[in-house]
């Protein structure tokens, strides 16, 4: 993929809206994700707009065009083989290593990404579970569900999580829900309430806006 040289503001904007996935996004979730001001995301919608890289949808949202997609696969890759390598050769801490790598993709070149990729044997997912792109931008959809619409009773897999906030990871990985864990959902609280899981044999709470994050089958 060759690609002009973009801010690093412009890549984060990209790569949040891909993660993100359901098109069109709305601009005050983008804002929410990224720790930004609605203004300050509408601001950049109407830049990245003009580039060509976002169509607005009053009412909507935004969404990725063609050209949009292929530059947020281009961060996406660069940041999941970073954290392969963090991960795997540098036995970076799991719910750190997504932090790290977002300080590394941006100073990556097209060459010490393919190389990085050859090194590590063209991985197919990051630790966390989600898809890799190939050189050309390419991957197989994530699929699976939200383990928020998981029904009570019901016995999943973790496929994924998708959060990104260190935080939020150091608190899954300390309950062990990390991607090819087995878990229950034994209760789901009313009003929005948290869910009750069966974990390694340990009851553990999540509250729905976490549970989003992950992604099971």
């Amino acid at each position: 993929m060759s690609l002009p040289h973009m801010s690093e503001s412009t890549e984060m904007y990209l790569k949040a809206m891909a993660e993100l996935g359901d098109h069109p996004v709305a601009i005050a979730r983008l804002a929410e994700r990224l720790g930004v001001t609605p203004v300050s995301a509408n601001e950049m919608m109407r830049r990245l707009g003009e580039q060509g890289l976002v169509t607005h949808t009053p009412y909507k949202g935004v969404t990725l065009t063609e050209k949009g997609r292929e530059a947020a696969a281009n961060v996406l890759r660069r940041q999941r083989l970073w954290e392969v390598f963090l991960f795997e050769h540098l036995k970076i801490e799991w719910a750190k290593i997504y932090e790290f790598a977002c300080s590394l993709e941006h100073a990556t070149a097209p060459e010490v990404t393919e190389a990085l990729a050859a090194f590590l044997g063209n991985p197919k997912v990051c630790p966390r579970g989600n898809p890799i792109p190939d050189a050309n931008g390419g991957f197989e959809p994530l699929g699976g569900r939200s383990l928020r619409e998981t029904a009570v009773g019901k016995t999943v897999r973790v496929r994924a999580v998708n959060a990104t906030a260190t935080d939020v990871l150091k608190y899954l990985q300390d309950k062990g829900i990390l991607p090819g864990q087995t878990l229950k959902v034994l209760e789901a609280a009313p009003l929005d309430g948290p869910l009750t899981l069966s974990v390694n044999g340990k009851e553990v709470a999540l509250g729905l806006s976490m549970a989003e994050f992950v992604i099971v089958e």
